[in-house]
């Protein structure tokens, strides 16, 4: 049994003794192989890395070879470029030289022609001085005397020439001037007619019932009053059944109180304030109705482009009355005569419409400036940028002297509007002439506010400023005005002065 299992131990040991022996052995032999393999893959890549050195080697040589031949083929290039501007170059250098070597011959060539020309003019010179004399020995007169007489006498043949022309000419233009004119004018009348428009000093006022006179007259007649002097016209009522009469020279005044009495009527309070609150309002309908005249008027005779300001003076001459005809009317009747005959004698058109439409705007401003109302007209018209030649129509469309046809042309439509039958009527003219001077005579004195002629002139009202003119001075205000009228105007029977002095205080409850 211990023989056994000895035995079995020492089969193991031998067994293990001979798997180690082995063991060893293979592992000897691995790492031989492995040694190797190592030394012949270091081979290798030494091999692999000189093929590779001597690869990238070629390629640098081969790339270094390529730029060098690169730079030497451009550098052959640049120089046949430089080799061929220089050829250039030395063929112009060449060609200056040749023109510069002609040019030098050719100015010998015109320095020896100038030579002979300065002895051939001298020469000539000579035998013009020679020739000269011998003339004034023949003639026994120099050569100035000789020329102021050759001039003179074409002078005097060239002035009887132009005579004989100009007597031909005139009297050809006489023979026809007078027919042509003729033609002209009358084809102006014959295509433009308008109606005669004269206004009297009073307007009506229609009354719903004659109850309305009292409430109009008011308590104590304050009503009618307050109307007076605000508007500085006359309201006559009187026993006419139903209408109460405004009389005032001035149309705007009286047009200001017509719509103030009818719409007092209308609304039916009639009182001190709501008076003035009504004439205000009426004032500014007046205004408006100015504005509307105007732009109708330029409208109906084809201008645009006016200032603002000259069509509202224009539309004020609605309300003007010149010898008892409607100046805004008379106006837009001779822009467009001006226009039809500038049209047939080939002026321009425009420039006589706009210089007979405006040629009586001064008369809007006549009672406000001093001057003829032509010259006022021009001034005027002339701040608000219209042209030197329509200014010159509207100033000297009364003179005989013209610088323009087109102001010849307004001067002459303005005489045949007027001329018409029932145009104009002197003594309307000289009545409202009287008035507008009496205003004038009043309002010339300091602390006067404002001056109303009414009663046909038989009375001036004259409304003055409270803080400057107190009751004492009022009554000497009186007499000077009365004064100074009775010297100064002309007038029938006896004017009344009355100076109202005014004071009123204006407070409002919070």
């Amino acid at each position: 049994m211990l023989d056994t299992i000895l035995i079995s131990v020492l089969a193991v040991i031998g067994v293990a003794g001979t798997v180690f022996v082995v063991w060893f052995y293979l592992k000897l032999r691995s790492d031989g192989k492995i040694v190797e393999n190592a030394r012949q893959y270091s081979a290798n890549v030494l091999n692999q890395a000189e093929e590779e050195k001597r690869r990238l080697v070629l390629e640098a040589q081969e790339q270094a070879l390529g730029v060098r031949t690169e730079n030497e083929n451009e550098l052959k290039a640049k120089r046949q470029e430089l080799n061929r501007l220089e050829s250039r170059y030395l063929q112009r250098e060449e060609a200056i030289e040749q023109k510069t070597v002609d040019l030098e011959s050719k100015e010998n060539e015109l320095s020896e022609e100038r030579e002979q020309l300065e002895s051939s003019q001298k020469d000539l010179d000579e035998t013009k001085e020679k020739v000269m004399l011998d003339l004034e020995q023949i003639a026994s007169l120099s050569s100035e005397e000789a020329r102021s007489q050759i001039l003179a006498k074409a002078e005097e043949d060239t002035k009887y020439e132009l005579a004989k022309r100009n007597v031909r000419i005139e009297r050809e233009f006489k023979s026809q001037a007078d027919v042509v004119a003729r033609n002209v004018l009358t084809l102006a009348i014959n295509r433009l007619s308008t109606d005669v428009v004269s206004e009297g000093t009073t307007s009506v006022v229609h009354l719903p019932s004659d109850d309305m006179k009292g409430r109009l007259i008011g308590r104590e007649g304050r009503n009618i009053r307050t109307l007076e002097s605000l508007t500085g016209v006359d309201v006559m009522i009187d026993d006419t059944p139903g209408v109460v009469t405004v009389s005032c020279f001035d149309p705007i005044r009286r047009e200001i109180a017509k719509l103030s009495l009818e719409k007092l009527i209308s609304d039916g309070r009639i009182q001190p304030t709501r008076i003035e609150e009504t004439v205000h309002r009426a004032t500014e309908d007046v205004e408006q109705t100015i504005w509307k005249a105007g732009e109708q008027a330029i409208f109906d005779i084809g201008i645009s482009g006016l200032d603002p300001e000259i069509i509202r003076h224009l539309g004020r001459l609605k309300f003007r009355f010149s010898y008892g005809e409607n100046v805004l009317k008379h106006c837009l009747e001779v822009g467009l005569m001006s226009g039809i005959m500038a049209a047939e004698i080939g002026a321009n058109i425009e420039e006589a419409k706009l210089g007979g439409l405006l040629h009586d705007i001064g008369k809007a401003l006549t009672h406000e400036v001093p001057g003829p109302h032509a010259q006022i007209g021009a001034e005027l018209v002339e701040r608000y940028g219209i042209n030197q030649r329509v200014c010159m129509a509207i100033s000297e469309h009364h003179d005989d002297h013209h610088n323009t046809d087109e102001s010849f042309l307004v001067s002459a439509a303005d005489t045949l509007s007027a001329a018409r039958p029932g145009a104009r009527k002197e003594s309307t003219e000289l009545y409202v002439q009287r008035l507008q001077d009496l205003e004038v005579a009043a309002t010339s004195f300091e602390g006067v506010e404002r001056a109303f002629a009414i009663q046909a002139g038989r009375e001036v009202r004259v409304l003055v400023k409270p803080d400057d003119i107190d009751d004492v001075m009022s009554a000497e205000l009186a007499r000077n005005i009365a004064s100074k009228v009775e010297k100064e105007l002309i007038y029938p029977g006896q004017i009344k002065v009355t100076v109202i002095r005014e004071t009123r205080n204006t407070e409002y409850a919070q």
